[in-house]
């Protein structure tokens, strides 16, 4: 494609970051996973951050937490729209996923549609930022005090992204992040997740490696260790996995991190572009930015003249070389995997519906996509 949804950002540090790795022979989980959770934590302001091989485990594992540790049961808030391992984890532990409309223009759960769907067993909010935009959490977090509910973010495509001068992914309990090649930061794979007190790091950091206690610090609050270490080697004590990113990730994201505001202006402008380029263009809603987004992508929703005109806009810019996606799954209700799924239908899904059918979005990166930028615009707004 002339114009891809993504852009290897690596140069010869992250290379040299790989060939330090092989050179110590460690190459599963250790310092540098180490390091970067530091330096990630450190960077974007929580208390702690702990490393999994995806933003999928990372998902996995703060469901696995609200459940495992906290007890948490019934169903949980989520937006119609979103990634499949939104929703996998939620379903895998047993809650109801309770399936809320999102908002036409930010493309998030709508959140004066929340409490309509709130049912006397619903226990959590994970919200989903998505493509870069933020969600409104002051409303969030007003409705989650209100009727007692735990507030977690699904951030994976938010990375950077701020709303009132905070980033997302630290503002509820817990936050996912993802480091796929086409994410913000790019460490092969890998995920981390963002929390708010140490005890959860310590829980998650078991529920990571097998459920053991090795990884645990000596004084932690879930487990006393005896201090023999051929004891403390094989002691289980959380309902693990083995999610463990390799180490060659981590020294890459400390890599990436240090990269991370240059790429993350260059992202932004790009974005100032396309929201001038595309204000006026008919037949197309773009997104409406929350906070500071961070920009994943540009997404595109075909109306007026357009809409149901998708596959014939998409036919176009595949012939010319231009890159592009559904907004994450949709409708997520729509996809065939939903027979398998213990879910709460609240028949009010029209925006989601709507996006479904007429929205997609292309790609953004580090580099210049002015000309990219201009060929969209030229082509969409030939099609009559």
């Amino acid at each position: 494609m002339t114009y891809s949804l993504a852009s290897d950002t690596w140069g010869k540090e992250e290379i040299q970051a790989i060939q330090k790795v092989i050179q110590s022979g460690r190459y599963t989980m250790g310092p540098s996973v180490k390091q970067y959770e530091k330096e990630f934590s450190d960077y974007f302001g929580c208390v702690d951050a702990v490393m999994v091989n995806s933003g999928s485990s990372a998902n996995l594992l703060a469901i696995a937490l609200l459940s495992v540790k906290y007890g948490l049961k019934g169903d949980i808030i989520v937006p119609a729209v979103s990634w499949s391992t939104t929703f996998f984890p939620v379903h895998q532990y047993g809650f109801k996923l309770n399936f809320v409309d999102i908002d036409r223009d930010t493309l998030n759960i709508d959140v004066n549609k929340i409490e309509k769907a709130i049912t006397p067993n619903t226990s959590a909010i994970f919200a989903v930022n998505l493509l870069g935009n933020p969600n409104d959490f002051n409303k969030l977090k007003q409705i989650c005090d209100k009727h007692k509910l735990v507030l977690i973010e699904d951030n994976c495509e938010s990375l950077g992204a701020k709303f009132e001068n905070k980033h997302t992914g630290t503002i509820g309990q817990l936050g996912t992040f993802s480091f796929f090649f086409s994410h913000h930061l790019q460490t092969m794979e890998g995920g981390m997740i963002a929390v708010q007190n140490k005890d959860d790091a310590d829980f998650l950091r078991s529920l990571r490696a097998h459920g053991w206690i090795r990884d645990l610090p000596n004084e932690n609050n879930i487990y006393n260790k005896t201090g023999d270490n051929f004891k403390d080697s094989f002691t289980f004590v959380t309902p693990g996995y083995c999610v463990r990113p390799l180490e060659m990730s981590g020294a890459i994201g400390s890599v990436q991190l240090k990269k991370w505001p240059d790429m993350r202006e260059k992202r932004l402008k790009n974005a100032q572009y396309f929201k001038e380029r595309f204000k006026d263009l008919k037949g197309v809603r773009t997104q409406k930015e929350i906070g500071e987004s961070s920009w994943f992508g540009f997404s595109i929703v075909l109306e007026g003249h357009l809409e149901g005109k998708r596959e014939q806009v998409i036919k176009t810019l595949t012939e010319n070389k231009v890159e592009t996606r559904p907004i994450v799954a949709g409708n997520f209700m729509k996809n065939p995997v939903i027979e398998y799924i213990n879910y709460i239908d609240n028949y009010d899904y029209e925006n989601a519906d709507y996006i479904h059918n007429n929205g997609f979005f292309i790609g953004n990166d580090i580099t210049d996509l002015k000309n990219n930028l201009d060929n969209v615009y030229n082509l969409i707004k030939g099609i009559k």
